[in-house]
């Protein structure tokens, strides 16, 4: 087929979509009543809705009241029974993949359902949908003349006792529609090569020579490849390679650390960055509008929403669904799915923007944590490897922080530490390589990140003078039980104020 032919049908088709899409923007709260008793009646007859009767839940209360809200260690044992083979305990048809992410406190790596609805009615459904969204406001777009350059995981898919499991866009990729790989590049046998320094290079030769028109992957690795790419061609940016370039589609971590970064390198101001909400649990929101932050809220891929207040002191008592959210109050999301979890709490916080149509802004995480590059470093996981750490080295810790190192222009990002120690290490380079490792063997994805330095860097740990904390506290007024050091953050204001007073 001639591609000026294929741009053509390609565009009418997704816009269709657009009709759909205007469905649940005009009637969002009906839409999502429905996917509620929709989910409620497909699975009645699983271990999971005989228990909680879900045949006779008539309407929202009654579900709020009689299913519990549960986090992943809740439910891991009968992810566990699913995997070993045991089907319809929470969802009724096959589940035979799993997405591998890191972020439990009790082991290294979830291990996410995801369903053949929850791939053909969620994540395939939503890559149509944010085409669909950027060619409604660029009906100019030639997106479709050329192929878009994709930069999933890089871990191959294990079996395990019949079922599957790796990252989630390793599962996306092998289960791909034939006319999203006739549209990508690179191929797919490159896409899920496992050694990344192989896999960057495999794709750089493969897509130097096609006629890339979009760009979708996460903001840190995606700049790594993009500047090997101008490294290995010699070109000062990005539209000497790729001429026309017009969008990149990125999530997965905040863009705000990168956004000059990416400016630099595509130098248009025509040119659009468009951004997305997915993890592995489900797609969630997508910009639908050119040149903005906010996120729509996706209400009909088969995910119902419920949102938690979160005070003060962290997330209140109960949850409450779409029709009752208020706008500029940070909500923990919990989400009901057609991969079979029920009234799950996912850990992120967002914010309403708008409530006509339902636009949000991710605002973190409900634990600390650390996600510039992808690597979910979380509290948890920091204190046990200090823990693991000290045993070792036969060190105390009084008080710590850590905060991203951002990638600027080539150089790779990191983490920074500040420690202070009651009983130093004999030696602070050993210390921090053995804090390194206790966090890889930790977190997988902290550990991907690390792999032969290709995001991030050894992490830099600063040996804190005497009552450092102590006096940052007492210059902020915080002195006392109710406030506490900030152990891990996604940005640098505290630890730059640290630096300044640990150096004066």
């Amino acid at each position: 087929m001639p591609i000026p032919l294929f741009n053509s049908i390609a565009s009418w088709l997704l816009r269709k979509r657009f009709h759909q899409i205007e469905l649940f923007l005009k009637y969002p709260l009906d839409v999502q009543d429905e996917v509620l008793r929709q989910l409620l009646d497909f699975s009645k007859d699983t271990m999971i809705g005989k228990q909680y009767g879900f045949q006779d839940l008539p309407k929202y209360e009654e579900f709020r009241n009689r299913v519990p809200i549960v986090t992943y260690e809740d439910i891991a044992p009968l992810i566990e029974r699913t995997r070993r083979g045991e089907q319809n305990l929470f969802w009724p048809t096959s589940i035979k993949w799993f997405a591998k992410s890191s972020g439990t406190t009790n082991a290294k790596s979830k291990f996410i359902p995801v369903s053949t609805e929850a791939l053909e009615d969620c994540h395939y459904k939503s890559s149509k949908d944010l085409l669909c969204l950027y060619l409604n406001n660029n009906e100019n777009s030639q997106l479709f003349t050329g192929k878009s350059l994709r930069l999933g995981g890089s871990k191959e898919l294990y079996e395990d006792n019949g079922t599957f499991f790796g990252d989630l866009s390793a599962i996306l990729i092998d289960n791909m529609p034939l006319w999203a790989e006739y549209s990508s590049t690179p191929s797919n046998k490159v896409s899920l090569m496992t050694e990344w320094e192989s896999k960057l290079e495999a794709i750089i030769e493969e897509s130097i020579r096609e006629n890339v028109t979009s760009l979708a992957g996460v903001p840190s690795w995606m700049l790594v490849l993009l500047n090997q790419v101008l490294e290995k061609t010699g070109k000062n940016h990005l539209f000497e390679v790729w001429e026309n370039l017009e969008v990149y589609f990125h999530g997965g971590v905040s863009f705000t650390p990168y956004k000059n970064q990416y400016k630099k390198l595509l130098p248009r101001k025509r040119f659009n960055f468009y951004e997305t909400y997915n993890a592995s649990e489900g797609f969630f929101g997508i910009q639908d509008q050119n040149n903005s932050d906010e996120l729509l809220l996706m209400l009909d891929y088969g995910i119902f929403y419920e949102f938690i207040p979160m005070g003060p002191s962290g997330e209140g008592d109960q949850a409450i669904p779409l029709w009752e959210v208020q706008l500029g109050v940070n909500y923990a999301m919990v989400i009901t799915t057609n991969a079979g979890l029920w009234r799950y709490k996912i850990g992120d916080t967002i914010r309403f923007t708008s409530k006509n149509p339902y636009r949000i802004k991710i605002t973190g995480r409900t634990k600390h944590h650390i996600n510039v590059f992808g690597e979910e470093l979380i509290i948890e996981n920091a204190e046990e490897a200090l823990k693991q750490v000290c045993l070792k080295t036969e060190a105390e810790i009084m008080d710590y922080t850590a905060a991203p190192i951002f990638m600027t222009d080539k150089e790779k990002g990191g983490h920074e530490w500040i420690i202070e120690f009651r009983k130093p290490p004999a030696d602070i380079a050993y210390f921090t390589e053995m804090l390194d490792n206790a966090l890889k063997a930790l977190n997988s994805d902290y550990e991907a990140k690390r792999y032969n330095n290709i995001t991030l860097m050894m992490p830099t740990v600063h040996v804190a003078r005497e009552n450092l904390f102590h006096h940052w506290l007492k210059a902020h007024n915080k002195l006392g039980g109710q406030h506490k050091i900030p152990r891990l953050s996604n940005e640098r204001g505290c630890i730059e104020e640290l630096l300044r007073m640990n150096f004066q």
